[in-house]
C-alpha cells in the first residue's frame, strides 16, 4: 500500500493516492487533475479508480475530468444521488485493488451522504491499515453538520454515531486521512498537521473528548464559523457533474479601450487581484479587489456573484492564469479576459482611475485621535474580533458588508483593519462600491497595530490554527 498526499493551501484541502502495484485510486480529487496524471505517471501506475467522501460544499471536484482523462471508474455514495455515471456505494460495499481491500461505510454528519473508505493491505495483514475519511474526522477536530440549513441538530446526532459507532472502532494504530487540514472552513479548528491515526485522535481530539451526544450536538451548532457563499452551491454542482475544464472559455488579453468596452457592454465584474498596496495605489473604478496573495479562492468563492462574467486586473498574464485556475476551483467559471499591461497600460489611455489611501499604524493612531468623526471598521470573524480589538471599533466582518453597508456613515471617514491588510482592501473596494469615498485600509492590520501600540498580539492573528475548539481558549 502506498499513500501520496496532495495539498491544497488556502482551501486546505487534501487529495490522496491510494497505489498498489501497477494500478491505484485517487481520492478526493481536485478540478486541475494533472497533478494525479503526472504522479501516477511517475510512480509506474495506473489510475483505475476515482473515490468520492461526499459531494464537496467548498471546492468542485475533478472526477469527470480525471474519469475522462484515464477511464477510471468513480465510485461515490449512493445516497449523494448522483447524475453521473458512477458505482453508487452503501453500508459495507467492497472492492479491491490489487492486494487492497477497500470497504465502504456510511458516515453521514458533515452532509447527509458522507461516506468513508476503510482500506486494508492483504499482503500485509487482515487489520485495517488506513481510512479516507473525507470530512468527517479531522487532525484535532470533527466535520462541522451546520451547512445543510434546517437539519444541523439532526446531522450533528449522525456525525456523532458516524464517530463513535464506526470511525472509533478502528484500531488505534489505523491511520486516518482527512480531506481538509488547517485553514479550512468544513471545521472550526483543524491542527495543522495533515494525517493522523484513530488512536491520536481517540485520546487527543476535544470533540472526541465530549462524550454526552447532547453536548456534543450543542457544542457543534453553535458559535460556528460563517460559512462562505460557495459552501451553499458546490455540492449541487458535484453530484450533478461539473462542467469539464477543457470546456471552460479560455482567457483573452484585452488592451484597456476593449477591456473596457466589455465591462461595461456585459455588465461584467472587473476583479483586480494585485497586492493591496498596488490596488490602494490605483484601480479601476468599482472593481472588485480580492488579494491573490491571500486566501484569494475561499474570498473569491463568498463574494463574487456566479452568474456574473469575471474580467481580471492582474500583475502579469501568469497570474491571471494562476488566478483562474483558483477560480475554477471554487466554481467561477466565467473569467473572460484580463488587462493587458495592466493598470500601467489602463493609466496610460487616459481611463478614470481610483485610490485607496494606505494608512501606517502610526497614522492610523494620530487619525484616531484627531478625527472626531471617524469610522473604524474591524472586519474580520468575531472570534478574531473578540480576541482583540481597538476600542470604539465596528465590528463587521469583510463579506457581509455586500449587505450590511447601509449600516454605516458614507459620509464619514472610514478606516478598515482586518488581521493584516488583505480583507480590508476587500472591504474597501465594496464600501466604495456603495458611495463611500473616504476610506483608508489600515496596512498591516491589527498584527502592525498590535506591534506598534497594544504590546500583546492577537491570539488568533499569530496561531489562526491553535486549538480554540468550542471556544476554548489556549491552555
Amino acid at each position: 500500500m502506498f499513500v501520496q498526499q496532495f495539498f491544497v493551501k488556502g482551501l486546505a484541502h487534501s487529495s490522496y493516492l491510494l497505489g498498489a502495484t501497477t494500478t491505484c485510486a485517487i481520492v478526493d480529487p481536485r478540478r486541475d487533475v494533472e497533478v494525479y496524471l503526472e504522479a501516477a505517471e511517475d510512480l509506474g501506475m495506473k489510475i483505475t479508480h476515482i473515490l468520492e467522501t461526499h459531494l464537496h460544499a467548498d471546492f468542485i471536484s475533478g472526477h469527470l475530468d480525471l474519469a475522462e482523462k484515464t477511464g477510471a471508474t468513480i465510485y461515490a455514495p449512493e445516497a449523494g444521488a448522483c447524475g453521473f455515471g458512477h458505482v453508487a456505494l452503501s453500508e459495507g460495499d467492497a472492492f479491491e485493488i490489487e492486494d487492497l481491500a477497500v470497504r465502504f461505510v456510511e458516515t453521514p454528519g458533515h452532509t447527509p451522504e458522507h461516506g468513508a473508505y476503510i482500506v486494508t493491505d492483504a499482503a500485509r495483514g487482515p487489520d485495517p491499515v488506513g481510512v479516507f475519511c473525507g470530512d468527517t474526522l479531522f487532525v484535532g477536530d470533527v466535520g462541522r453538520p451546520d451547512l445543510f440549513p434546517g437539519i444541523a441538530e439532526e446531522l450533528a446526532a449522525n456525525l456523532y454515531h458516524s464517530l463513535h459507532g464506526k470511525l472509533l472502532a478502528l484500531p488505534d494504530f489505523c491511520e486516518a486521512y482527512p480531506a481538509h487540514g488547517a485553514g479550512s472552513l468544513c471545521g472550526r479548528a483543524m491542527g495543522a498537521k495533515r494525517t493522523t491515526t484513530i488512536g491520536y485522535e481517540r485520546r487527543y481530539n476535544a470533540a472526541l473528548q465530549i462524550g454526552d451526544e447532547s453536548e456534543f450536538i450543542a457544542s457543534l451548532t453553535t458559535n460556528m464559523p460563517a460559512a462562505p457563499d460557495h459552501f451553499g452551491r458546490c455540492s449541487a454542482i458535484n453530484g450533478a457533474g461539473p462542467a469539464l475544464v477543457r470546456d471552460l472559455p479560455a482567457l483573452q488579453a484585452l488592451e484597456p479601450a476593449a477591456f473596457d468596452a466589455q465591462a461595461k457592454a456585459t455588465d461584467a465584474i472587473v476583479l483586480d487581484l494585485r497586492s493591496y498596496e498596488a490596488f490602494g495605489g490605483q484601480h479601476i473604478p468599482g472593481a472588485w479587489h480580492i488579494d491573490f496573495g491571500g486566501n484569494f479562492a475561499t474570498f473569491a468563492g463568498w463574494v463574487l456573484p456566479p452568474d456574473r462574467d469575471l474580467l481580471l486586473v492582474a500583475e502579469s498574464p501568469t497570474q491571471a492564469a494562476e488566478a483562474n485556475v483558483w477560480l475554477h476551483r471554487v466554481g467561477l467559471d466565467r473569467a473572460r479576459g484580463y488587462l493587458k499591461g495592466a493598470l500601467f497600460a489602463w493609466a496610460k489611455a487616459g481611463l478614470p482611475l481610483g485610490h485607496v489611501a494606505q494608512l501606517s499604524s502610526q497614522e492610523l493612531h494620530a487619525m484616531m485621535a484627531s478625527e472626531e468623526r471617524l469610522t473604524l471598521l474591524d472586519v474580520r470573524s468575531p472570534r478574531e474580533f473578540e480576541a482583540l480589538n481597538i476600542r470604539g471599533a465596528t465590528n463587521i466582518p469583510a463579506p457581509d458588508l455586500r449587505a450590511r453597508h447601509a449600516e454605516l456613515d458614507p459620509t464619514r471617514p472610514t478606516v478598515i483593519v482586518c488581521s493584516t491588510g488583505h480583507r480590508s482592501s476587500l472591504a474597501a473596494s465594496l464600501l466604495k462600491q456603495h458611495g463611500f469615498e473616504h476610506v483608508y485600509n489600515a496596512a498591516g492590520g491589527m498584527t502592525a497595530y498590535s506591534t506598534a501600540y497594544l504590546e500583546r498580539e492577537c491570539p488568533v492573528c499569530i496561531t489562526p490554527h491553535g486549538p480554540r475548539f468550542v471556544g476554548r481558549a489556549p491552555a
